[in-house]
């Protein structure tokens, strides 16, 4: 533990079952983003630019991806002396029938002896699977500032959007009086973003008492917050300003991945100030073919385009053959549309191969479509 005596602790054991088959075999903080990453990526890039050294990483489901790519700890630089990833499922103890985590809080509570390990002064806990870069420091400062128990971030949402979220009320002090989950009619437009501060030696005493309640969820927002909120305790409301998707469905992924197009976009993956670290796939620069149109798209290494590409996002390694047309979609690493097929308004999993004059998604389709197993070609 250095400079800010915080230890993080990231859930990534979320099945991510609105994903459909992008998460079938992959748990949702393992699956592709942006060309080049993976959605872990995130946290894990804000824990080392924040100076947070110490990382546990809490998988659950369909991890075994997750457990070997998060083991690298050295792709974040987090593998020096006196630093780490550590990769945490749940494991059967002697002294309690437990092999799987029962809520976001419980996977906390069984992992108390390995935070213990480090005695950190503050415990960082955070979802694993939000686009977003932030730096955790400035809110540790600003809950030192505050004299506060916990911190929990939040970011303004509009206010017709407001019930799909966790939402704090706050006092004219920023303080958090009252946490509503999912309300239907909001009081006020601040969601929580699923990222939290507490004081260790409080949260870990709350923490034993819920793992021997069986009334209890074992969750942050249903069981811990309220806790803290009964007994009086300061919660801050901690104000996010910048980019943050929460990338559960097929269309807020696509999106995400659209925003990446307009070369202003504000997650700006370019920042050499705040780089976002991921795996170095050794691949060849993008090959443009000399009839191929692109039209809007953000095309990443390895990818061979033969036809033509409008508004669409190619991760890599990806192959579009001559006549083909990408229009609005997104190709995730390894797909390979043949000639003169046509992918609209679509989302296409990894590899997966799009036969010869084929027609996947339409311009007007209400959703976008997910493409994850292999469409035959035209004979």
């Amino acid at each position: 533990m250095k400079q800010n005596n915080m230890l993080a602790m990231i859930l990534a054991g979320g099945r991510g079952s609105r994903l459909h088959e992008l998460t079938n075999k992959v748990a949702k903080p393992a699956v592709s983003y942006g060309g080049k990453y993976r959605i872990i990526d995130f946290p894990l890039s804000n824990c080392a630019n924040s100076g947070i050294n110490v990382v546990g990483v809490l998988t659950q489901y369909e991890s075994i991806l997750l457990n070997s790519y998060v083991a690298a700890g050295r792709r974040w630089g987090l593998d020096a002396k006196e630093s780490g990833v550590f990769v945490l499922p749940p494991r059967e103890k002697a002294d309690a029938n437990l092999d799987v985590y029962r809520g976001t809080a419980d996977a906390i509570s069984q992992n108390i002896d390995f935070i213990d390990t480090y005695s950190p002064e503050y415990l960082l806990v955070l979802s694993g699977d939000h686009i977003y870069k932030m730096n955790y420091d400035k809110m540790l400062q600003e809950h030192k500032d505050n004299g506060a128990d916990a911190t929990i971030a939040v970011i303004e949402v509009p206010m017709k959007e407001a019930s799909r979220f966790g939402i704090m009320n706050t006092d004219g002090n920023g303080r958090i009086v009252e946490f509503e989950e999912k309300p239907e009619h909001p009081k006020s437009n601040l969601a929580s973003m699923g990222i939290y501060i507490f004081n260790w030696k409080l949260l870990r005493k709350i923490l034993l008492a819920d793992m021997k309640n069986p009334d209890s969820h074992h969750d942050f927002g249903k069981d811990v917050i309220p806790c803290l909120l009964n007994d009086n305790k300061t919660l801050a409301a901690y104000k996010f300003k910048g980019y943050w998707k929460d990338v559960g469905t097929i269309d807020s992924l696509w999106e995400a991945n659209m925003d990446l197009i307009d070369s202003r976009n504000e997650l700006n993956l370019n920042d050499p100030t705040w780089k976002i670290y991921t795996e170095d796939t050794p691949a060849l620069p993008q090959y443009i073919g000399p009839n191929a149109k692109i039209n809007k798209a953000f095309i990443t290494q390895g990818c061979i385009v033969e036809g033509e590409v409008s508004h669409s996002v190619l991760f890599t390694g990806c192959t579009v053959g001559e006549g083909a047309k990408i229009i609005d979609s997104v190709l995730m690493p390894g797909v390979e549309v043949a000639a003169g097929a046509v992918v609209q308004r679509a989302l296409v999993a990894d590899n997966v191969k799009i036969g010869k004059d084929a027609v996947v998604g339409s311009a007007d389709s209400e959703n976008i479509e997910l493409v994850s197993k292999r469409v035959k070609g035209v004979e």
